[in-house]
C-alpha cells in the first residue's frame, strides 16, 4: 500500500513563493508518476502537475510558467516550487500516485495580502 504525506503548504503573500514536498512510501515509486493537484473551495479538484518517471512533465494551464515539479527518487519525494503566487492559487493541494490510486491527506496553501 502507497502512502503520500505532504508538506510545506501555509501562507503566503500575493506573489510570493512556496515548496511543497511530498514523501512517498516505498522504493518502487521510482518507476512511476507521480503528481500534484488542488482543490479550491467550491470547485472540483483540478491538476497542476504530473511528472513521469523518465521525468516527462504536464502543468495545468492556470500554473505553466510559474510552478516546478522535480523529483527525487533516492528519497521517495516529488516537490512543488510555486513561484508569483496569485490569490486564486489557494487551494487545497493534494500529492498523487495515479498508479496506485494513492493521495495524501491535502495541504493548505492560502495567497493573501
Amino acid at each position: 500500500q502507497v502512502q503520500l504525506v505532504e508538506s510545506g503548504g501555509g501562507l503566503v503573500q500575493p506573489g510570493g513563493s512556496l515548496r511543497l514536498s511530498c514523501v512517498a512510501s516505498g522504493n518502487i515509486l521510482s518507476i512511476y508518476a507521480l503528481g500534484w493537484y488542488r482543490q479550491a473551495l467550491g470547485k472540483q479538484r483540478e491538476l497542476v502537475a504530473m511528472i513521469t518517471s523518465v521525468n516527462s512533465i504536464n502543468y495545468g494551464d492556470s500554473v505553466r510558467g510559474r510552478f516546478t515539479i522535480s523529483r527525487d527518487n533516492a528519497k521517495n519525494t516529488v516537490y512543488l516550487q510555486m513561484n508569483s503566487l496569485k490569490p486564486e492559487d489557494t487551494a487545497v493541494y493534494y500529492c498523487s500516485a495515479p498508479t496506485f490510486g494513492a493521495w495524501g491527506q491535502g495541504i493548505q496553501v492560502t495567497v493573501s495580502s
